[in-house]
């Protein structure tokens, strides 16, 4: 049962429960990339003028792909500014859990008149799937320099602060009380702190972050310009923080870390009070 007000329980046309992702994609293509559709924020659709019907633009161009195989319990949205693109625009990726939770896997909202930075690849050119695979040190000196975060190609378009609670009244009208997530890097645990995610693990190692960050602590001496992904004082930022842990400053990789979010609640968490502000 839908928990936040207003929010109704979702059902097909013909009137039966929808409760997993699963269940949606046993439905008719037309019905389900409705559904789906109701994902995308709003501002979204006017930037790139697609008609949320047919999510094409005036020109009859499919922009949204969305990718729900009937059998399977999960769905990726992807969003471009001509059909052809490679880079997303928009990129969304759930899948339902065996506990009855969404797993929010997944999110890109890009600008498509920024800059790009070839972050995503290594030197040689090749995919580095989040850096697991190398590094572009160049691009990332070049992103870092324009103020982008670890693993941005290009600046975001501020969208996710209305894609969001689309996200959590979805989760809700199929009943499920928990979105669950594993943030990539340091800034997304900051930032979905800010939304109202709590700690499934990684809670200590982020509060351990933060006190070694602080005057006198092991990380805090660690930055000292022995790369430039490590200027003093930078540590008092999100970004400069997100920057160096990207580039091995902890003791142990940047892994393990799970976030969870209960249907209507904030948890309150903010593990690095008292940041700088950044531009």
């Amino acid at each position: 049962m839908a928990k936040l007000p207003g929010n109704q329980p979702l059902q097909s046309h013909d009137g039966r429960l929808l409760t997993t992702l699963a269940g949606i994609n046993r439905l008719a293509d037309p019905e389900k990339q409705a559904i789906y559709a109701g994902l995308l924020p709003p501002r979204l659709l006017e930037r790139l003028q697609i008609n949320q019907q047919t999510l094409c633009n005036p020109a009859g161009q499919r922009l949204v792909q969305v990718i729900a195989p009937e059998g399977l319990a999960l769905v990726r949205i992807e969003v471009r500014v001509q059909p052809d693109d490679h880079d997303l625009v928009f990129f969304v990726e759930l899948a339902d859990t065996q506990h009855h939770q969404m797993e929010f896997a997944f999110c890109i909202i890009c600008d498509p008149a920024a800059p790009r930075f070839a972050v995503d690849v290594t030197e040689a050119g090749a995919v580095n799937y989040f850096t697991s695979h190398g590094r572009n040190v160049p691009e990332e000196l070049r992103a870092m320099a324009v103020g982008l975060y670890p693993n941005q190609t290009r600046r975001g378009l501020r969208l996710f602060g209305e894609f969001f609670p689309r996200l959590e009244r979805f989760t809700d009208s199929l009943g499920m009380e928990m979105i669950t997530a594993e943030p990539l890097s340091y800034d997304n645990a900051i930032r979905y702190e800010r939304y109202g995610f709590d700690y499934l693990t990684g809670k200590r190692l982020m509060l351990e972050i933060n006190r070694e960050f602080q005057p006198g602590g092991r990380l805090q001496r660690r930055m000292d310009g022995s790369s430039p992904f490590r200027m003093p004082g930078r540590e008092r930022t999100v970004r400069g923080r997100s920057w160096a842990v990207h580039d091995g400053i902890l003791d142990e990789p940047w892994d393990g870390v799970r976030i969870y979010k209960m249907i209507g609640v904030h948890a309150g968490i903010d593990t690095f009070p008292g940041r700088e502000q950044e531009e």
